[in-house]
């Protein structure tokens, strides 16, 4: 494998393959300080993006490497007029290895066909961000020590959010998933996605309003905001952003092991109440996601781990 544009790019046995990297990363930080010595990593983030791209270089410092790049399109010749395909053309030849964010969807791809090194899509509007997933199913892995066998509700903005509509895609790969789709009726999960994935897997799924409904059944709740940056319009953003806040009330009913998470940034939709909660598990999901891009670069890079 070349490049990760989709989740759908890595098998099974690869996701399976860079978990354990991750988790022997984890315990064995030492060995794989120097991994990268030598070798660079361009940040490009043509969108805003705080854990995203410190994860990135965070995750490159730690094996030993380097990092160039850029936070905003602002700040790169794309306010010049630049294409996406000629910067990375040029990026190629300063970097080993280049993690993109991009507003457009497809943006990722495009540059993957005219690239001379490794592409990493860090979110590509709102269609595919699959280290996020990875890191997503890290998480599960080291909270719940599996990944099949699970009821999983999503709960906000299902319609745009992509990292829902990447993990929805990658659970329904394993044994016995279902899941619990909580969102208001102006953001439920695309058609596409009902049909292709759910549908043609036979997942299960239920489609509901009521986040405390089905909350007793579940082993991971994974909450979303509600993302001003891909609304039209400011009142459908206003009335729909505090549809759903998470607080201790909420949980009453939950599991004593549920695995709450959330992709971050917060801003509403989980009260700070529950950050003391043990079942709070997105904080940790954010420093999972350090570990799981290290395993990925090195993967990328045909590192030996």
């Amino acid at each position: 494998m070349k490049n990760l544009i989709d989740i759908k790019d890595l098998s099974v046995k690869e996701i399976d393959e860079l978990i354990l990297t991750a988790r022997d990363i984890i315990k064995n930080k030492e060995k794989y300080s120097e991994k990268c010595k030598g070798k660079k990593l361009a940040a490009l983030f043509f969108e805003p993006s705080t854990r995203t791209r410190l994860s990135f270089e965070a995750a490159m410092m730690e094996l030993g490497g380097n990092i160039l790049g850029f936070s905003s399109a602002d700040s790169s010749s794309t306010a010049k007029g630049e294409s996406v395909s000629d910067t990375i053309k040029v990026v190629g030849y300063y970097a080993d290895i280049i993690a993109m964010r991009h507003p457009k969807e497809g943006a990722p791809l495009v540059a993957s066909l005219k690239s001379d090194v490794p592409i990493i899509n860090a979110g590509d509007g709102g269609h595919n961000h699959p280290t996020q997933t990875l890191t997503d199913l890290l998480t599960i892995e080291c909270e719940k020590n599996r990944l099949d066998n699970l009821t999983i509700g999503l709960c906000g903005d299902l319609k745009f959010g992509r990292t829902v509509h990447s993990l929805i895609t990658a659970m329904s790969r394993y044994k016995n998933i279902k899941f619990i789709l909580i969102s208001p009726k102006e953001l439920t999960i695309p058609e596409y996605l009902k049909k292709e994935v759910l549908d043609k897997n036979n997942i299960e799924y239920i489609e509901t309003h009521d986040i405390e409904e089905y909350m007793g059944e579940l082993d991971i709740l994974y909450m979303t905001r509600v993302q001003k940056e891909r609304f039209f319009n400011e009142d459908d953003y206003v009335r729909l952003k505090d549809y759903y806040i998470l607080n201790k009330e909420k949980l009453e009913k939950a599991k004593k092991d549920l695995c709450i998470m959330h992709p971050l940034p917060r801003v509403n939709e989980i009260s700070t109440d529950v950050d003391d909660d043990e079942r709070a598990c997105y904080f940790r999901q954010a420093n999972y996601g350090k570990y799981i891009r290290m395993a990925l670069i090195l993967k990328l890079l045909e590192i030996k781990s």
